[in-house]
């Protein structure tokens, strides 16, 4: 290839970048892409903030009062040897297989046996196992004490739930009293005055 070649291919090369770079600048000066504040297409029942949103809290737990007052224990140890025997024991004395022994646990501390390795979540709840902490801890673990290990998903069922817990509270010499039925409830509301145009009742 002689020099008047070469100097043709080079020429053509310079003058398509050349070219290339020119279109793309005119284009971009041509064309200015505009970020939308909304969405071209709306989509309706969704809300822009849908996707941040926090998950909304969970529903507050009826009372267990009432709960247990209507609890069957026979139910509660039956459902007990399906869900939990597998890791507990519940006999007196009895040793720790994955979880603790539960004899005793109602009204107890919550490391309340002596020995076994429990989380520091655990350790750290202060007071005794209530039947309301119990409520809680059974309906849905990871919650009541977020990094626990014990990784039951828990009793979403209220009836069942109660039938353990009764049957827990069982687990003693001495078990702890049943919460009243009525402990959780309202105080009612005191009577209205009665009206000033009204007679009063007449001593007796």
């Amino acid at each position: 290839m002689d020099s008047i070649e070469v100097t043709k291919v080079s020429t053509a090369v310079l003058v398509a970048g050349i070219a290339y770079f020119m279109t793309g600048l005119i284009g971009a000066n041509l064309v200015h892409p505009e970020h939308l504040a909304k969405p071209a297409i709306e989509i309706k029942g969704a809300a822009p903030e849908a996707a941040s949103a926090a998950p909304a809290a969970e529903a507050q737990l009826p009372p267990i009062a009432p709960l247990l007052a209507a609890a069957d224990p026979a139910a509660g140890e039956t459902t007990f040897k399906q869900l939990c025997s597998a890791c507990h024991t519940a006999n007196e004395g009895g040793k720790a297989g994955i979880g603790p022994n539960l004899y005793g646990v109602v009204g107890g501390p919550h490391a309340h046996m002596e020995g076994f390795n429990y989380t520091a979540g655990l350790k750290a709840k202060a007071g005794p196992w209530t039947f309301d902490e119990l409520n809680e801890w059974l309906h849905k673990p990871s919650a009541y004490v977020p990094g626990t290990r014990m990784t039951f998903a828990g009793i979403s069922n209220d009836k069942t739930r109660a039938n353990v817990i009764d049957y827990l509270h069982t687990l003693s010499p001495n078990p702890v009293p049943l919460p009243a039925a009525g402990a959780a409830a309202a105080a009612p509301a005191a009577a209205p005055a009665p009206a000033a145009s009204a007679p009063a009742a007449p001593a007796k």
